[in-house]
This record gives C-alpha cells, sequence and structure tokens, in this order.
C-alpha cells in the first residue's frame, strides 16, 4: 500500500494534499462540505494587518477551462483569525499555514509578529504578489529586488516558523526570482499564484468582472505552472509546494513528477468544495496501480527528453 507522507521544511504531513489558500476560506468553513482531516494541510486565506473589505462584484467569472477572479484580498485581519478561526482548526488535527501579505514591507512584519504569538500554526506562507505601495504599485513578486528585500524582512520576523513565499508567474524569469527568494532566507516555495487576465462581453463592451483585469487559475493554467514548477525544482534546493489546475490524483503525480514535494488545490475547491480532501485517496490508488512504494519516490523523477537535460 503507497506511503503519501511526506515533510515540508520540517513540518510533517500525512500526504502532499493541501488546500490552497484563498480558496478555502479559513478552513472551518468548509468543514460541513469537506472531511477535512483527510488533507495533508490547509493554507488559510490570506491575513493582512487590518480587515479589508475586498471588491465589488461582480469579482468573480467562469472563463474557459478556468475561472478569473479579483476577490481583492477580502479578509478578516490577522488578529481576528487569530481570536476567532485559528481555536477552531485545532479540532480537526491537521497543520495550518498562515498565508500574509501587505502591501508594504511594515505590513508583512507586523502580520507575522501577531503570529509569532499564537499556538498552533505550521508555517507561513508570504504572499508577494500584492501591490508594494512604496513603489507606485509594482508588485514585490515580479521585481527580484523587492521579493529579495521582503524576504529578508519577513525571515527576520518569522523566528518561530518556516517561511514559504509564494511566487508569481508574471514574470519573464520565474528562476530568476526564485533564486532571489532562497537567497534572502525562503525555506520553501509555492508556485504558482493567478496569471493576470481578462474576461470581457462582447454584447454589452464591459469587462466581466468590476474591477476589468483579473487572476486567472484552474486547468488552463497548469501546463504553466508544470513549466514552472520543473524549472524552479532545478534551480533551488528548497522544497516546492505546487499549484495550478489540480483537480485529480493524477494532476497531484505530474507536480510531484516535476519536482514538488507537495501540492495546493485551489479552483477545484469552487466547482466541488470536496475535492481537494478526495485527492489523496486519488493519488494513492493511481500509486497502488503503478506498483509505486510511495509519494515521494515520484519527486523530481520526469524523464525529460536528452536535448532538454
Amino acid at each position: 500500500m503507497a506511503d503519501l507522507s511526506t515533510s515540508i521544511c520540517g513540518v510533517d504531513l500525512k500526504n502532499p494534499v493541501l488546500a490552497a489558500s484563498g480558496t478555502f476560506a479559513y478552513g472551518v468553513e468548509f468543514a460541513p462540505v469537506a472531511d477535512l482531516e483527510k488533507l495533508g494541510a490547509i493554507v488559510v486565506k490570506g491575513l493582512s494587518r487590518e480587515p479589508i473589505a475586498g471588491n465589488a462584484s461582480p469579482r468573480v467569472t467562469e472563463t474557459a477551462s478556468g475561472m478569473l477572479n479579483s476577490i481583492g484580498l477580502q479578509n478578516i485581519g490577522v488578529r481576528a483569525f487569530v481570536a476567532e478561526k485559528l481555536p477552531q482548526l485545532a479540532e480537526f488535527g491537521v497543520p495550518v499555514v498562515a498565508n500574509v501579505f501587505g502591501f508594504r514591507i511594515e505590513d508583512y512584519v507586523e502580520v507575522l509578529r501577531v503570529l509569532e504569538d499564537a499556538e498552533g500554526l505550521a508555517a507561513y506562507e508570504l504572499n508577494v504578489s500584492c501591490p508594494n505601495t512604496h513603489r507606485g504599485g509594482l508588485e514585490f513578486g515580479v521585481d527580484a529586488g523587492a521579493l529579495a528585500e521582503a524576504v529578508s524582512a519577513a525571515k527576520a520576523a518569522a523566528r518561530r516558523r518556516p517561511l514559504i513565499v509564494k511566487l508569481s508567474p508574471n514574470v519573464s524569469d520565474i528562476a530568476e526570482m526564485a533564486r532571489a527568494a532562497v537567497d534572502a532566507g525562503a525555506d520553501g516555495l509555492s508556485l504558482i499564484n493567478t496569471l493576470r487576465g481578462l474576461a470581457i462581453s462582447a454584447a454589452s463592451r464591459k469587462p466581466l468582472l468590476s474591477t476589468g483585469y483579473g487572476g486567472l487559475s484552474g486547468p488552463a493554467i497548469k501546463p504553466i505552472a508544470l513549466y514552472m514548477v520543473h524549472r524552479v525544482a532545478a534551480t533551488v534546493d528548497v522544497p516546492i509546494i505546487g499549484m495550478g489546475g489540480i483537480a485529480t490524483g493524477e494532476d497531484v503525480a505530474e507536480f510531484l513528477l516535476c519536482g514538488a514535494t507537495a501540492v495546493q488545490v485551489g479552483t477545484a475547491s469552487f466547482w466541488d468544495p470536496g475535492r481537494a480532501a478526495e485527492l489523496p485517496a486519488e493519488l494513492k490508488g493511481f500509486l497502488d496501480r503503478q506498483h509505486i512504494e510511495s509519494a515521494a519516490s515520484l519527486r523530481g523523477k520526469l524523464a525529460m527528453p536528452q536535448q532538454m537535460r
């Protein structure tokens, strides 16, 4: 029987399937419709210094093989999360990863300071796809210098737990960004975040989202995600959490083959809230059929053409 256990930055997981940030609320909301105990871990909705109301509706729309969203980082704020949501998550016995974001480096540091005093967390995930208000709205994650500065400051604040940096795919060289994050102190990396996109109505001549542009996710971006995970795995020597269009057990296996240690499931939870919790069993079934002893043994075993190596 295949062994699904793995470890990310010293955090032991029963399986490599995590619920992705921004798609699974704070975890507890999904308890009535998903068996949370079957997950490897839960990455909670992004947390900021103060509550954020988010963008006006419509802020989610379906696209061909995917979804476009512009939620606007809506959340209850880090202090309310620690007081109200985190204690409830303890009953499920699943590692909890706190996703952290900010518009200035001071924001990241303050959120981490609050979380450092809290119990019940396994790791932090740093969302660097946010507009840096100190640099005219340029995302932290698309400039190597800004990325390194944010990661370095966050690492100094994150003393109790490992720091995983969630990379933006909206860059010309994902390997460069991965190196910048690791050199600045990242203990692990997660990728990819959403790709910038636009959905419109020809009849109304207007965008389908209230903000115009949004972030594209779902099966449409899976080939890009696999490519970027493979590139990053060949560039840096830290654990990688892959994401982008994962909806089946074989999808999970593909990301492991490309070098990921674990995966996050996001958009699939919108069409089936219980999907992420079902994937460990699907992955196990795939491994058993292939007579593979463990999920960990798949990591980085993709057989690329000789000329591509």
